[in-house]
């Protein structure tokens, strides 16, 4: 793998800080499904504050790998942990406790379409941290709405949101259990350009509210730039290079060189 002396590209944090601690570490992952290799030997770290863009055309194995991370596939072998812990060898309380303290953020949002804003941020808050205080549960929902500037949608139905609204609203939703890892899927697929960069910035400020590490599976070349700390170009399974935007685009590698064209 082509690796690249990094520096960072958004924030004054030092490379050196973020490495004292990785949330995330997976070495030699592996997984198939039957015959086809999808994850050869897959080597990550996250690290603590850090966002981490995975870039890969379609097919590449990356909504796979972060599939893995959350315990909704299980790798072939390898080691994958957060937190410490292996996730594969988690039992059901256990799992259900990493999955509040990661967030995971689906490429089209996954609200309930027959709950409006308020009932769809306030589902996971009852259902999972079991709280019933009505005063409190609108309290924790007009904070994360107003957060992602959208109070004034706290009422409506989801069909009555632009495409960049309900990524929002997806996004608050996922925030409102306040995970200490994102985990983000094609978050800009099918906005278009300006809404993009939207979200992208969005992403950007919750990082730095909510002081979270994300990892951010995308081949969209222009959220990378925005919100990427670090790189990681996957290929046919496999981290070819590692890098900024600015290395990467600049780098050695042609093959690298050609996502970012």
């Amino acid at each position: 793998m082509t690796t690249i002396t990094l520096t960072n590209t958004h924030t004054e944090q030092s490379t050196s800080a973020k490495k004292s601690e990785a949330v995330i570490a997976i070495r030699n992952l592996k997984k198939s499904f039957g015959t086809k290799e999808v994850l050869k030997d897959v080597n990550m770290d996250l690290f603590k504050g850090e966002n981490l863009v995975v870039l890969g055309k379609s097919g590449s194995g990356k909504s796979v790998a972060i599939k893995c991370m959350v315990g909704l596939l299980t790798q072939d072998s390898g080691s994958l942990e957060i937190f410490g812990k292996e996730v594969k060898d988690l039992n059901e309380k256990e799992l259900k406790e990493l999955r509040i303290r990661t967030g995971f953020l689906f490429q089209s949002g996954a609200l309930y379409d027959s709950m409006t804003v308020a009932e769809n941020l306030e589902f996971p808050l009852t259902r999972v941290l079991k709280l019933n205080d009505k005063e409190d549960l609108r309290g924790r929902i007009e904070e994360v709405l107003e957060a992602v500037g959208l109070l004034e949608a706290i009422d409506k139905m989801p069909s009555d949101l632009s495409g960049g609204m309900r990524k929002r609203v997806g996004l608050a939703r996922t925030l409102i259990l306040k995970p200490e890892i994102m985990l983000y899927d094609e978050p800009t697929t099918g906005l278009d350009p300006i809404t993009s960069r939207e979200i992208s910035e969005l992403m950007l400020e919750m990082q730095e509210k909510y002081q979270t590490s994300s990892v951010i599976i995308t081949h969209d070349m222009a959220c990378a730039k925005i919100t990427a700390d670090r790189i990681l170009v996957l290929n046919n399974g496999e981290f070819i290079a590692e890098g900024n935007y600015k290395q990467l685009e600049d780098g050695p590698d042609e093959l690298v060189r050609s996502f970012f064209k």
